[in-house]
């Protein structure tokens, strides 16, 4: 279908304009190939018909032709429920969104030009929706080719988006984000300018946290490969508020540089950084609560510098560094092959919980390998750190000192004798049990574990007592419930390579509800802790194959949730008969997912029901958020144990007398927000 210009509409629309006013253009549906005319101007586009091609053949769609860009409304092309449409060479400008695409699959957006959408570069701290250059809600399989979104508030958004493709496109100079990805995984983002994510006033420190990338809640497995993330509030930034975190992303040849406070900041486990450069920062790489991650062959250079962006300084002398992990955990590291010159500060830097001075979490399992270290003030600092192995570090011209070991550093291992060069690290690979019973002997081998070059390896394992030691396997036994970690260092007498396994030690015994009893459990609503409100939300409770103790686990989901304090229940008609006598605590394992991006309020809250109507509620005491505080940050996306005194303690206060014959039980969950919530419990138990 091709669309002739409308000369007549033309010349009134110029004159409407000329006297300040002008009709909103009508919505247009495309349900066919079509081609616009560039002669002439169009609304909004609407697309529900699977299989076409739009091409916009130079044409322009406006929504507002001027105006504050943070009040523009909505979309210029949107997609919805789509599969196989292409959509290329159109402009759209003046509205809320560029294109939104819903529910689609296989699409493809190409050469288009969607800047000058809603904008905001006043607004302060905090979230304004999902809008600006193109949204991708729940798109699949699709492509994004050499389109522009500049001078807009998020460039690109992917929203519960998988497997798409990025390339080549320009989502530069935006006022919150170039891309977003919230539950997005498996995305490939090649070659595109996703510089000046940067939302800041002059003189102004830390840049609101605007940011050229921002990777959030499950966005997972994808690939950022070869773009241009300079010049941002942060490069790219991986974000944990909710504790939902963001795991096995691969980074690599990616420009992070110059950005107002770290190019590259990580909250999240299990990513890669490959040949990545992080120069010119405050800081290069900020990683905390980041275990198991990797870094290998970056730049991490001029970080830190009075003369450059220097926000934030927490090393001694008001230092900075090139790579940090602080302010959250940092277990089973590889740092290798890194360059980190001329930073304000230390080279690298790995240091424990200093609240606690190390008692909470430490850096643990380190290896420090083959980077280029030369004039900062440090070329390593440690402070709270255990089990490090630092080999072949170049060390020249560090100010102060090559090495640091500032206190509670124990097990260090170095060695100044240079790797061979193009040698390989051996392949670490550990085999055995992720969960055993207490009291059980369990054993983890390294059989799998090989050398490029055949050469013998030495093995030396920590099963998380603080004692490394050598041998061939590692056999266990743990007397208490809970999770531990098991480390391992593979050695081929040049360099060292390592592995893990967390292991979850659970107790065998009666269940309550959280085995094979689904059908029995109910929800409430609270607007209160102990009032009733209107109830909302509905629950799915269902056996889940993913569980620890027994055959299942109880898993639910919360969906519609109302937001209020949620109150799971067993038996939902309380006509249990549990005698209390000689029980001293309730424990139960749990696991959750909660979507709301400022996750928790509080929690959990357990109630006793007794006869006639009486409850006993222990709760968290005042100012306790003990489903953020964790004893292990891996319990963000795993299990985690719960042991509640029915007496209570320092963190758990009771209210009531505890019955003395319980009818049923609740176990209470309440959200900022109100996302679907998503939560798995087993073993719970009354000992």
């Amino acid at each position: 279908m091709q669309l002739a210009p409308n000369r007549h509409f033309a010349s009134v629309a110029l004159w409407c304009l000329l006297v300040g006013w002008l009709p909103a253009q009508q919505v247009l549906e495309i349900s066919a190939d079509t081609t616009l005319d560039p002669a002439k101007t169009y609304g909004a586009i609407v697309i529900r018909k699977s299989g076409i091609t739009l091409d916009g053949n130079g044409a322009s769609l406006v929504g507002a032709p001027e105006g504050n860009p943070k009040g523009f409304k909505g979309n210029g092309v949107t997609l919805e429920g789509v599969e196989g449409v292409t959509v290329k060479n159109l402009r759209a400008k003046g509205f809320e969104t560029g294109l939104v695409a819903r529910n689609c699959k296989g699409i493809c957006v190409e050469g288009c030009d969607f800047s000058d959408n809603f904008h905001d570069p006043e607004f302060g701290w905090g979230e304004s929706g999902r809008r600006g250059g193109i949204v991708f809600d729940r798109v699949s399989g699709s492509t994004l080719r050499k389109n522009k979104a500049n001078r807009v508030w998020d460039g690109c958004v992917l929203l519960d988006s998988d497997d798409n493709k990025l390339e080549g496109n320009d989502f530069s100079r935006t006022s919150n984000t170039c891309l977003k990805l919230w539950t997005a995984r498996r995305n490939t983002v090649k070659g595109n300018n996703l510089s000046y994510g940067i939302r800041i006033k002059p003189n102004e420190v830390h840049a609101r946290d605007s940011t050229s990338v921002l990777i959030e809640s499950g966005s997972n497995d994808n690939r950022f490969l070869d773009n241009d993330c300079s010049h941002g509030g942060d490069g790219i930034f991986i974000r944990v508020l909710n504790g939902w975190c963001s795991t096995d992303n691969y980074f690599e040849g990616n420009d992070c540089s110059h950005a107002n406070n770290n190019a590259v900041e990580c909250w999240a486990p299990r990513n890669t950084f490959v040949r990545n450069k992080a120069n010119h920062s405050s800081y290069g790489f900020w990683m905390g609560g980041s275990d198991q991650s990797r870094l290998i062959d970056n730049e991490a250079s001029f970080n830190g510098l009075p003369s450059g962006q220097h926000n934030s300084p927490h090393l001694p002398d008001n230092g900075h560094a090139g790579i940090v992990f602080m302010f959250g955990s940092s277990t089973h590291t590889l740092l290798r092959g890194n360059r980190c010159e001329g930073n304000n500060g230390a080279g690298i830097a790995l240091i424990g919980d200093l609240s606690s001075q190390g008692k909470k979490w430490r850096a643990y399992h380190w290896v420090i390998e083959g980077n280029t270290l030369q004039k900062n003030r440090w070329g390593i600092y440690a402070k709270h750190a255990d089990w490090i192995v630092a080999k072949g570090n170049r060390h020249q011209g560090n100010t102060v000192g090559d090495v640091l070991l500032d206190g509670d550093v124990n097990h260090w291992v170095e060695s100044q004798e240079p790797l061979a060069m193009h040698a390989q690290p051996p392949v670490a690979k550990l085999t055995g049990p992720s969960s055993v019973r207490v009291g059980q002997e369990a054993k983890w081998t390294a059989e799998a574990s090989t050398d490029p070059a055949s050469r013998p390896l030495r093995l030396t394992w920590d099963k998380g007592d603080g004692k490394p030691k050598e041998a061939k396997e590692l056999r266990a036994a743990f007397a208490k419930p809970g999770m531990q970690r098991i480390g391992l260092n593979v050695d081929n007498g040049m360099q060292t390579s390592l592995a893990w396994r967390d292991i979850y030690v659970v107790r065998d015994g009666a269940e309550l509800g959280t085995e094979g009893t689904p059908m029995a459990w109910g929800i409430e609503d609270f607007q209160d802790r102990k009032k009733s409100g209107q109830q909302t939300s509905i629950a799915r409770f269902f056996d889940s194959a993913e569980h620890l103790v027994g055959k299942t686990a109880l898993g639910v989901e919360i969906k519609p949730y109302a937001g209020f304090r949620a109150a799971l229940s067993y038996p939902k008609e309380r006509d249990a008969r549990w005698d209390m006598a000689g029980k001293s605590k309730i424990s139960f394992w749990l696991k959750a997912i909660n979507e709301d991006v400022t996750g928790w309020q509080g929690g959990p809250f357990v109630v006793l029901h007794g006869e006639g109507g009486k409850q006993c509620h222990i709760e968290p005491k005042k100012g306790r958020d003990l489903m953020r505080e964790m004893d292990n940050s891996e319990a963000r996306e795993g299990w985690r144990l719960f042991e509640i005194p029915l007496a209570g303690d320092e963190r758990w206060q009771v209210e009531g007398e505890v019955p003395a014959m319980v009818t049923g039980i609740s176990l209470c969950f309440d959200s900022w927000g109100a996302p679907a919530l998503r939560l798995w419990l087993d073993g719970l138990a009354v000992e």
